[in-house]
């Protein structure tokens, strides 16, 4: 087990998603102590550290999210800020619209998008597909939950929506256009909030507006409207972040040709491990943090109580432990292959519907698997043009955002 004596900020800032494998590299070991920002930290990896990063007495998320990610990304006073009773109140909202709700309906809201915009991309000229689909997934996402947005409307909330998961890891330009997003969002959503409440303005029943809305938090209140606001985009931007693996699968399916036809077939399995080996591959979330609950072990190594925990998303799945050849993009790894809930995680691990697993993930690979076959199927080329993917950017994606000419 190696110590770093230095603070890490630094190397993290560049090394971005290779900072953590790195140092597990260089520990030969899966449990690495540092500083970052001056604050204690243990970096941990593997199934089992998954396990115990995931259980609440001794890891919680409360307190541990730095004010930029919650005025960026999730927003203050968001369900990811909670833990215990609350958490699972609060959690129970998005499990009953994320992972029991109508997910087939979004996905065939997202394909008919899809497929009107598909129509005048043809001809057109150059296609960002990575901002064609951010807009394909913000106007059915839009529509699934209720959200009301008009055709004029929609480019911004699009761009505003991928801002706030584009700015929430860095400084600069990219940080403060995420955080007036979320401050212009939050006010339009509280006042619907308000709106549907007084019974000024209808939605459709069993909507995301209308649930969130009604819904009541642990203490039997209804939330606040900036909170309901905060969990309503909670719902959205994620979705949107689909955008990602949309763009990911376009570079996919450029560097190995040779999955286009079996996808394009629409085999629900092989179109299914494709989504998966997509998500394993490429690199989404570097890793998740929390804080030591008390004062803990982990591998002979002590955790001191109010201690950061970070969890290695990234290096986990390319971990030739878990996944032989882990750089080799091969979707056929994950035809009968039952996932468990501490080994592939792009999106964290655990159960969605009590842990803090992303309880959008059903949402993903259901949007992913389904949006993967019809670029398959989609006649296009690619221009010349810059696809490498830089990982000291977080979130990252490919440079040119994967150019297409449709024909």
């Amino acid at each position: 087990m190696a110590r770093s004596h230095l603070d890490d900020t630094f190397t993290l800032v560049t090394q971005g998603y290779a900072w953590l494998p790195n140092r597990f590299r260089e520990a030969g070991a899966d449990v690495y102590r540092t500083r970052l920002a001056g604050r204690r930290a243990v970096a941990l990896r593997g199934p089992d550290a998954a396990r115990f990063f995931y259980d609440e007495r001794h890891v919680r998320r409360h307190g541990a999210l730095p004010e930029p990610v919650l005025s960026t990304l999730f927003g203050h006073r968001a369900v990811h800020t909670l833990d215990g009773d609350a958490h699972r109140v609060r959690k129970a909202l998005f499990t009953g619209l994320l992972v029991n709700g109508d997910v087939d309906g979004l996905v065939v809201r997202a394909e008919t998008a899809w497929d009107l915009a598909a129509k005048g991309w043809a001809g057109q000229g150059p296609v960002v597909l990575f901002d064609a689909a951010a807009e394909v997934l913000t106007r059915a996402v839009c529509d699934w939950t209720g959200v009301p947005v008009d055709d004029d409307e929609l480019p911004r909330l699009a761009t505003d929506l991928v801002a706030l998961v584009d700015g929430f890891a860095t400084a600069g330009p990219r940080h403060f256009r995420a955080r007036r997003a979320r401050t212009r969002w939050e006010n339009q959503l509280a006042a619907l909030v308000t709106r549907v409440r007084r019974g000024e303005a209808e939605v459709p029943a069993g909507s995301a507006v209308a649930a969130v809305a009604r819904h009541q938090d642990a203490a039997g209140t209804e939330l606040d409207p900036c909170v309901a606001a905060v969990e309503l985009l909670n719902t959205l931007r994620p979705t949107v972040a689909v955008a990602w693996f949309v763009a990911f699968t376009g570079h996919a399916l450029h560097r190995w040709p040779s999955h286009r036809d079996r996808l394009a077939d629409g085999d629900r399995a092989f179109a299914e491990a494709y989504a998966h080996e997509v998500r394993r591959f490429y690199p989404f979330a570097p890793f998740v943090g929390g804080r030591a609950v008390t004062d803990l072990s982990w591998d002979g190594v002590r955790i001191p109580a109010g201690a950061m925990v970070l969890l290695d998303l990234y290096g986990q799945n390319h971990d030739p432990r878990l996944w032989p050849d882990p750089y080799r993009f091969a979707p056929e790894r994950f035809l009968g292959r039952e996932i468990g809930e501490f080994d592939l995680m792009p999106q964290g691990g655990g159960d969605p519907r009590t842990g803090h697993r992303c309880p959008g993930e059903r949402i993903t690979v259901a949007l992913l698997r389904s949006l993967a076959v019809r670029l398959a199927r989609l006649d296009h080329r690619l221009p010349a043009q810059d696809l490498t993917i830089p990982l000291d950017r977080i979130p990252t994606r490919p440079a040119s955002g994967v150019v297409v000419e449709v024909r």
